[in-house]
C-alpha cells in the first residue's frame, strides 16, 4: 500500500455474468427475453471501487484479495487499478479460476445471485498484507474463506485498527468476529440471523448490542433507508426517492462509502447518510459498479 493509515478493503472480487429485464425464475423455471452483459463485481472490489470514487485520491484505497491466473482475472484486477486503488495485495492463483458471479435482474431492480468464488477462496492470511500496510480503518465482507477474516480481525482487534464488517453473506461461525469489531452493517434479515430475536430488525439490533456492548450498528434496509444503532441511541436514515434499474451492489456501495466516510473523520450519522445517498443513486444505472458516483456527483446530488 501507498504510504501509511489509508483504508484496506478486503474481500472478493469477481466477475458478473447478468441476464437482465426478465422475470426472475421461480425454482424449475427457465426464463427467456433478457439481455446478457459481464461486469466486474464481488463484494470487495465493488467496496473498493465505490470507497475509490468518493476518495479520488490514488492509494488511498488498498484492496486485499484474489483473482485467478486467467483472463477474467487480470481484467478485474486491471479494473481496480484504474480506478486508483493499490492492488499489491491482489494475489493472481495459477490453477485456479476467478470467482463469478451468475446474476438474474428483473424489470424492478430486483436481482437473485449465485456466486462460484473460485480464487476467492484461496486467500490467505492476510495478516503480514495488513502489517505491512498499516492502515488506519479495514472494511470486510463474507464471500472469503473464514479463516481469512478471522485473521483480519483479530489483527485489527490486536492493532487498534477500526474494523468495519459487513456480514454478507451471513456465516455460521462470523458472531466470533463482532468482538473485534467497531461496526458491523447487516441488512435486514442479516441483522436476525445475527441475533435471532421473535421481534423485527431494530430488536434484532439491540439484541446485538446488548452481546456487543460498544458495537455500532447500521441496518441496511434497500429503498427504506437504514437504521442505526450506537452509544448515542437509534436513528432512521431515510433514501432519497429515484428509479431503480438495478439494485445489484447497492449494498456494497453503501459499505465502501461508509468506510471512505469515517475514514475521512466524518461522524457515524453523517457517513451514513452519505453512504445510504450514495447506494440510492447507484440502483438507477444498470451494473454492481457502473452506477456508483464520483465524489462530485455526490456532493452535487447532497446539495
Amino acid at each position: 500500500m501507498s504510504g501509511t493509515g489509508g483504508l484496506v478493503v478486503m474481500g472478493a472480487i469477481n466477475v458478473d455474468l447478468v441476464v437482465s429485464g426478465a422475470a426472475l425464475p421461480q425454482p424449475g423455471e427457465t426464463v427467456t427475453d433478457g439481455e446478457f452483459s459481464r461486469h466486474h463485481g464481488g463484494k470487495g472490489g465493488n467496496q473498493a471501487t465505490a470507497a475509490a470514487r468518493v476518495l479520488e485520491g490514488a492509494g488511498r484505497v488498498a484492496m486485499l484479495g484474489a483473482v485467478g491466473d486467467d483472463e477474467m482475472g487480470h481484467a478485474a484486477r486491471a479494473a481496480l487499478e484504474a480506478e486508483g486503488i493499490d492492488v499489491a495485495n491482489v494475489a493472481v492463483m495459477p490453477g485456479t479460476p476467478t470467482g463469478v458471479a451468475l446474476i438474474a435482474v428483473d424489470q424492478h431492480g430486483q436481482n437473485q445471485i449465485s456466486v462460484a468464488p473460485g480464487a476467492n477462496q484461496d486467500l490467505g492470511d492476510p495478516t503480514d498484507a495488513l502489517a505491512g500496510s498499516r492502515p488506519a480503518l479495514v472494511l470486510a465482507s463474507c464471500e472469503i474463506a473464514f479463516a481469512a477474516l478471522s485473521a483480519a480481525a483479530a489483527w485489527c482487534g490486536t492493532n487498534e485498527v477500526a474494523f468495519v464488517l459487513n456480514p454478507a453473506p451471513i456465516h455460521p461461525m462470523l458472531r466470533e468476529l463482532l468482538e473485534h469489531a467497531t461496526i458491523v452493517t447487516p441488512n435486514h434479515g442479516e441483522v436476525s440471523k445475527l441475533a435471532p430475536t421473535s421481534g423485527d430488525a431494530v430488536e434484532a439490533a439491540y439484541a446485538l448490542r446488548e452481546r456487543m456492548p460498544g458495537l455500532t450498528v447500521l441496518v441496511t434496509m434497500g429503498e427504506a433507508g437504514a437504521y442505526l444503532l450506537d452509544d448515542d441511541g437509534e436513528t432512521g436514515i431515510p433514501a432519497p426517492s429515484v428509479h431503480a434499474v438495478d439494485s445489484t451492489g447497492a449494498g456494497d456501495c453503501l459499505n465502501g462509502v461508509l468506510a471512505a466516510g469515517l475514514w475521512e473523520g466524518r461522524p457515524i450519522r453523517e457517513a451514513a447518510a452519505r453512504a445510504v445517498a450514495a447506494a440510492t443513486m447507484s440502483t438507477a444505472v444498470a451494473g454492481a459498479r457502473e452506477g456508483m458516483p464520483t465524489r462530485e456527483a455526490l456532493e452535487e446530488f447532497l446539495g
